[in-house]
């Protein structure tokens, strides 16, 4: 049984299969789907900078499989929130806040789209209230990107220290 779990969990871990699982978890993790891209890009990240000697290039390819997986996951959510209808009232603090803030700051907000829980919540939203397609996803993709770069930049001083 144990070998059969080793082996189950190698196949979304082995090299080949690493850049895939990234992208899908990313793509999971944004939409109304759970899903943790942050634990599977650490992970991956943290093998790349533990087994290599010049770690940049592959980690420069997994940020980029990371943000554009969970940036199609955010523009799934966008794309969903255009197909609900208005509601008369709201009574979800969650959703009640950020809609506040859509309207407030409009698709500024759209940055936040990596925050747990809210970030789902402001895609939805975005497609909604109709914010422009093209500036959204500009916007959403840069929130992605400076998500993994972040969780990159906390991760490498840790491990450089630890190892």
């Amino acid at each position: 049984m144990t070998e059969y779990i080793t082996s189950f969990f190698s196949l979304f871990f082995s090299e080949q299969n690493q850049l895939i699982t990234m992208f899908f978890s990313g793509l999971l993790s944004s939409t109304l789907l759970p899903g943790n891209s942050e634990i599977i890009f650490t992970t991956l990240a943290s093998q790349h900078i533990v087994s290599n000697e010049t770690p940049y290039p592959s980690l420069f390819v997994l940020i980029i499989v990371a943000t554009l997986g969970n940036s199609l996951g955010s523009l799934i959510t966008y794309a969903m929130g255009l197909l609900v209808p208005h509601p008369k009232k709201t009574d979800r603090r969650y959703t009640q806040w950020a809609l506040e803030k859509s309207k407030k700051y409009g698709i500024l907000v759209l940055l936040f789209s990596w925050l747990p829980i809210v970030g789902d919540i402001f895609c939805g939203i975005a497609g909604w209230l109709r914010f422009n397609l093209w500036q959204s996803i500009i916007l959403i993709v840069i929130g992605k990107l400076l998500r993994y770069l972040f969780l990159l930049a906390t991760l490498y001083p840790v491990l450089k220290y630890v190892l």
